[in-house]
């Protein structure tokens, strides 16, 4: 039986405090929003069963707008299967739908947000030094990772190193021992940002190294998602933290119905010690990630830590968020420091970003382009598979020109409706030669695609429709790196552990997740 570390629920008594549940997630969800447009529509129809001389007015007015709204849609550049979801739901419901596209696209409380971002990645954009031998050299050497630098570079700020080592993770709990040996060594400062923080043995072994860091003068600063403060933490966690000599911010608070702010949620997970180490990968700093405790069978999950030059594009990443409420912040000293020769560094390194605000998928672009490339196999491990017609396309067209797909997905999930949606996919993936693979012992929540011994990525992006459209969300590519030798073996040890779906077996899937995902399938860019 799991217990949390007892000496460190005595130091800190002050901060176990009980998060907000139950009730405060109904408030707080988008679905309280559909509801109650929702009830609108259905208030409408009512009207007109019951005041029949307006039924015309109404009937008329409701018809034009539909209309309007169809032409709108079919001319506003989008997505087609986000717009196929909207066309769909404005002609069904058009006073529903229409208001809930106006309430999503006016971007209530968050047009400050993306003008700052956007000032903020304008003024650093030259603050990365460009190794220009590295492009020059990739130009004759390898030009698909040359073009593909140049996209991430022109479109993200991100440029490609080579100084750089690279360690794999196949389990959370090797990501964890690493990790707070390397906070343990800090310096000069530690920069850390996380989709979710839970109290815990994890968390409180974490912070206890980050107390006693920040006494030793080093700058220590936390940076979280608001949703933590509904479901995981108290509200005013951050001051809580500041008493310590830790500096944290929330990312987003969460409000009820006064902003889109739970559209988009930074997803992403990095850790920089002193501007030379850094992690990333699907874990988050709670128990469940290293399996100190079970919720969902064995969890999976993984990461990578990077020392050497490519170091500096985390820490930019982790400055530019910071920056979206300070005034002014000092970037040079953090990104200017000298790096360290890495005698043991191969390959190359392309850290990156996205930002829902940039109108510029970096995540899905990247994937589609790993995908497009290979030619001898795709392994992919990810805990959802809700993808739009885009990457359907990419994935069924890659299995029929005889690239070896493979898509390792939990067997036991986290949510019941991702699970059916995921199903959905199935059957087209499985006919064009697609390899489906569920992870037997419990969740898969690593996120990592490797293609012909040569290529990988690993960071914090799902193949779903939040991770590749709505949240900002970081990674790292690499390219010939020795780390690929561990992740081709991970893979494979994954994959013996799977068991492969095939038509067979979805014919033995129970009618009701069958049907919650034949029915949600539709709304799945808006979930």
């Amino acid at each position: 039986m799991f217990h949390p570390i007892q000496r460190f629920q005595e130091k800190r008594p002050e901060i176990r405090e009980k998060s907000r549940r139950g009730a405060g997630h109904v408030i707080f969800s988008r679905g309280l929003l559909v509801a109650l447009l929702l009830a609108v529509q259905v208030l409408l129809l009512v009207g007109l069963f019951t005041r029949w001389q307006f039924a015309a007015f109404a009937y008329g007015g409701t018809y034009a707008l539909s209309i309007f709204m169809a032409f709108y849609l079919i001319n506003r550049p989008m997505n087609p299967t986000t717009r196929q979801t909207w066309l769909i739901l404005v002609l069904l419901a058009p006073v529903l739908g229409s208001l809930l596209y106006v309430f999503v696209e006016t971007d209530i409380g968050h047009r400050l947000v993306r003008r700052r971002l956007a000032d903020i990645a304008r003024s650093t954009r030259d603050s990365l030094p460009r190794p220009d031998d590295v492009m020059a050299r990739l130009r004759t050497e390898d030009p698909s990772l040359h073009s593909l630098a140049v996209y991430t570079d022109s479109h993200g700020g991100f440029p490609i190193y080579n100084n750089t080592t690279v360690r794999y993770f196949p389990e959370g709990a090797d990501m964890y021992a690493s990790l707070l040996e390397e906070l343990e060594k800090a310096e000069d400062f530690i920069f850390m940002e996380f989709f979710i923080i839970n109290e815990g043995e994890v968390w409180d072994s974490v912070l206890d190294v980050l107390r006693r860091k920040a006494k030793q003068g080093v700058d220590v600063r936390l940076l979280y998602d608001g949703t933590c403060a509904i479901f995981r933490l108290p509200y005013h966690y951050p001051q809580k933290l500041e008493e310590m000599g830790i500096a944290c911010k929330m990312f987003s608070p969460i409000r009820p119905l006064v902003s889109t702010y739970y559209n988009n949620r930074d997803h992403r997970k990095i850790v920089v010690v002193d501007g030379r180490t850094a992690f990333t990968g699907g874990v988050n700093l709670a128990d469940e990630y290293v399996n100190r405790i079970e919720r969902f069978g064995h969890w999976k999950d993984t990461g990578v830590m990077l020392r050497g030059d490519a170091v500096r594009s985390f820490t930019l990443m982790f400055l530019q968020m910071w920056q979206v409420t300070e005034p002014a912040l000092e970037f040079r000293r953090y990104l200017e420091a000298p790096m360290e020769r890495q005698p043991d560094a191969k390959g190359y390194v392309l850290p990156y970003g996205d930002s829902p605000f940039d109108n510029e998928r970096v995540g899905e672009s990247v994937y589609l382009d790993i995908i497009n490339r290979a030619s001898r196999y795709v392994y992919i491990m990810t805990p959802y598979l809700i993808i739009d017609g885009e990457m359907t396309t990419a994935l069924t067209f890659a299995a029929k020109r005889g690239v070896d797909v493979r898509i390792i997905l939990p067997h036991i999930p986290d949510k019941k409706v991702a699970f059916a949606l995921a199903y959905t996919h199935y059957r087209e993936l499985i006919r064009a030669g697609v390899s489906i693979y569920e992870y037997t012992p419990g969740f898969v929540h690593a996120k990592v695609f490797l293609s012909d011994d040569s290529k990988a990525v690993v960071g914090s992006i799902n193949l779903d429709y939040r991770s590749l459209y709505l949240h900002f969300e970081c990674a790292a590519y690499l390219k010939d790196v020795p780390a690929i030798d561990d992740i081709l073996r991970d893979m494979l040890d994954t994959l013996a552990q799977s068991q492969q779906v095939t038509e067979e077996s979805l014919a033995r899937v129970p009618w009701t997740r069958k049907a919650l995902g034949f029915l949600l399938k539709l709304f799945a860019p808006l979930m």
